[in-house]
């Protein structure tokens, strides 16, 4: 099992990072480079939770989405073609005096089969920064999203 934590500061607030990571429509691969649009699914969707199956590249999986804590996201593995036990990912936001935000990530990847365990090995040292590349891009994604959205609402052209 692999247990791996990064960190970045964004000019993002955590609604707004909230906003992105939750945004199951199409183009989710734009903010998250792991989550192809021919793998997503939304099995149900409440005001504080849901139940999306997302992937790419041959891996999914299933994952439970609970945000009822406005400073923490938890996503829980239901299913996965390679993924079980512990696996998920939990989000957690701070903010900052300077209205930046800092963005705790924890991902856990416990494989349940050999593909699995291998992939997670992999990842818990030499491909760790794969996945520290791939989450510093989503955050990246997300500030881009939402200063356009800022200059819309302000009349202005988005970059």
């Amino acid at each position: 099992m692999s247990t791996l934590h990064f960190h970045q500061t964004t000019t993002s607030t955590p609604e707004q990072f909230i906003a992105g990571l939750t945004d199951f429509g199409p183009g989710r691969s734009k903010l998250f480079g792991n989550s192809a649009d021919e793998y997503l699914k939304v099995h149900q969707r409440g005001p504080c939770e849901a139940d999306v199956t997302e992937g790419s590249g041959g891996i999914w999986e299933r994952l439970h989405y609970d945000w009822s804590d406005p400073n923490r996201v938890v996503m829980t593995t239901t299913d996965s073609n390679i993924w079980g036990g512990a696996s998920g990912h939990i989000y957690t936001f701070t903010r900052n005096p300077n209205g930046t935000t800092d963005i705790d990530a924890v991902v856990v990847r416990e494989g349940k089969n050999l593909k699995g365990k291998v992939l997670g090995f992999v990842l818990g040292t030499i491909g760790k920064g794969v996945l520290e590349s791939a989450f510093g891009n989503s955050v990246k994604a997300i500030e881009a999203r939402n200063a356009g959205a800022s200059q819309v609402r302000q009349g202005q052209q988005p970059a």
